[in-house]
């Protein structure tokens, strides 16, 4: 798949996550939201929490669970602070970090709190 392909196709991937969390009664607070660590690709709003959620689109869920690297996790905590720090109140909220992934069919599974 092209260089655009495959962006269209996370574009893809990130709508269908945003939507079942929606689904789920969840809100969506931010979409690739970039600080100066990195990107979150959503940021769900769950009441007074936060739910940051990397999404990983793959031909399987295998592929699409290793393509998340500590590194890159680590960027993702780095950035998810940054955020909280600009919402009123926002470090006294709770933090949750989710791997969505979507395989090679659109079907999609979720590991939630993958920090612990």
């Amino acid at each position: 798949m092209s260089g655009r392909g495959n962006y269209l196709s996370g574009l893809a991937a990130e709508d269908a996550v945003a939507r079942d969390y929606e689904n789920r009664g969840l809100s969506v607070a931010a979409r690739r939201w970039r600080g100066t660590a990195g990107e979150i690709d959503l940021i769900i709003r769950d009441k007074t929490d936060y739910i940051f959620v990397e999404v990983k689109k793959s031909q399987s869920f295998d592929r699409a669970a290793q393509a998340l690297s500590p590194a890159q996790l680590g960027r993702i905590c780095q950035t998810a602070e940054e955020f909280v720090a600009t919402m009123p109140g926002g470090m006294t909220a709770g933090m949750r970090f989710d791997l969505a992934m979507v395989d090679g069919m659109g079907r999609m599974t979720r590991l939630e709190n993958i920090t612990q």
